[in-house]
C-alpha cells in the first residue's frame, strides 16, 4: 500500500520520542539517528490498514531494532581502544526528550548512560520505557514479547544496578554553575591544593578517545589523582596547542541534562567535558573527545548562540 503525506505525518509527530527512546537505548546520538531511520523505513513498507495504533507499532519496531543493536554493541565494545562515554546532547536538543520529572532527567544523564551499559539489553529497555516515558508494565510486556509480570521484576533488578552508582542528589543549576566557575579558576590556577577542595574523595576522571585522540585507557580516581591530571589538563604548552591545531576556546553550557565545558577550535567542537555535581562536591569528569561522538554537537553548537568564551586554554 502506498504512503500518504498522512501517513508521513504520523512518523514525523513520532520522530521526536523515537529519537529520544532510541538516544537513552544506544547512548549513542548517531546511531539513534540511524534506529529511527530504519524504522521509518519499515513503517513506510508496512500495511497501515492493519496497524492499530502506530504509536505503540513504532515503539515496538524501533526497541527491537535498538535491542539488536545493542546485543551487537556489546561485542565491539569488548575491543574498543580505552574507556567507552555515551555520545554528549547539549541543551535544547529534541534527542533529549521529557524532562519533566527527576526520573526523567536522571535517565538522560551522562553518569546514568554510562551506568546503563552495566544492564542486559531487556533492562535497558524495560528501564528506559518505564522510567522516562512512563510506559505502564501492560505496554511494555506487548513490546518486548514477555509477561507484565516480567516487566515488573526486570525494572526491580534493573533500578538495583543503577541505584549503586547513581550521583548523590540533584544539585540545583545555579549552585552547579558557581563550581563549576571555582572548579575553572582553580584548574587555570596551575595549583592542586583548590581543586582538591572542589572534589569528592572518590572523585573519578574519564575520557573517551576512542583510540582516534589520546586518552588515558584508565580513569583517574581519587582527588588528589585528579587534581593533579585537571591541574595538568589545562597547563598551557606548545606540543597541546600542535596536537588540536591551535589554541581552543572553553564555554560553560549544559550537556545531558548537567554542567558541561565545550572546548571549541575554529567552530569546531573537539572535547565535552560533562561534570557530575553532588552536594559534596565534584564526583566526575566524564570526557568525550572521540570525533566521531561530536559531529552532533558541532553541529548543533553551530546553529545556536552560544556568547563569549570563559577562557581559551593551551
Amino acid at each position: 500500500m502506498a504512503m500518504t503525506m498522512n501517513d508521513v505525518d504520523r512518523f514525523e509527530a513520532a520522530r521526536p520520542r523515537l529519537e529520544a527512546i532510541a538516544y537513552r537505548l544506544l547512548g549513542s546520538a548517531s546511531e539513534a539517528e540511524d534506529a529511527v531511520q530504519e524504522t521509518f523505513l519499515r513503517w513506510q513498507a508496512s500495511d497501515f490498514d492493519h496497524i492499530e495504533v502506530p504509536e505503540a507499532w513504532l515503539t515496538k519496531v524501533l526497541t527491537n531494532l535498538c535491542l539488536n543493536q545493542l546485543t551487537s554493541a556489546r561485542a565491539r565494545r569488548e575491543t574498543y581502544v580505552g574507556q567507552w562515554l555515551p555520545e554528549p546532547v547539549l541543551a535544547g536538543d529534541p534527542m533529549l526528550g521529557p524532562a519533566d520529572t527527576a526520573e526523567q532527567r536522571e535517565s538522560v544523564s551522562f553518569a546514568v548512560l554510562a551506568l546503563l551499559e552495566r544492564l542486559s539489553p531487556n533492562e535497558r529497555a524495560v528501564y528506559v520505557l518505564r522510567e522516562a516515558f512512563d510506559y505502564p508494565h501492560r505496554e511494555i510486556a506487548e513490546i518486548l514479547d514477555i509477561t507484565e509480570a516480567a516487566s515488573q521484576q526486570i525494572l526491580h533488578r534493573a533500578k538495583k544496578h543503577v541505584a549503586q552508582g547513581k550521583a548523590r542528589t540533584e544539585v540545583d543549576e545555579d549552585a552547579a554553575r558557581r563550581i563549576v566557575d571555582e572548579f575553572l579558576a582553580a584548574a587555570t590556577s596551575g595549583r592542586t591544593e583548590p581543586l582538591v577542595r572542589l572534589l569528592t574523595q572518590d572523585a573519578i576522571a574519564v575520557g573517551d578517545g576512542g583510540g582516534k585522540v589520546p586518552a588515558r585507557a584508565r580513569a583517574f580516581e581519587g582527588a588528589l589523582a585528579v587534581a593533579k591530571f585537571m591541574r595538568g589538563l589545562f597547563k598551557p604548552s606548545k606540543a597541546k596547542r600542535d596536537l588540536v591545531g591551535g589554541s581552543p576556546d572553553v564555554y560553560a553550557t549544559t550537556a545531558n541534562g548537567g554542567p558541561a565545558l565545550v572546548v571549541v577550535l575554529d567552530g569546531r567542537v573537539i572535547g565535552v567535558m560533562c561534570l557530575e555535581v553532588t552536594p559534596d562536591g565534584i564526583a566526575a569528569f566524564r570526557n568525550q573527545v572521540n570525533p566521531d561522538k561530536l559531529e552532533r554537537v558541532t553541529r548543533r553548537w553551530a546553529a545556536t548562540d552560544h556568547g563569549d568564551p570563559l577562557l581559551r586554554v593551551f
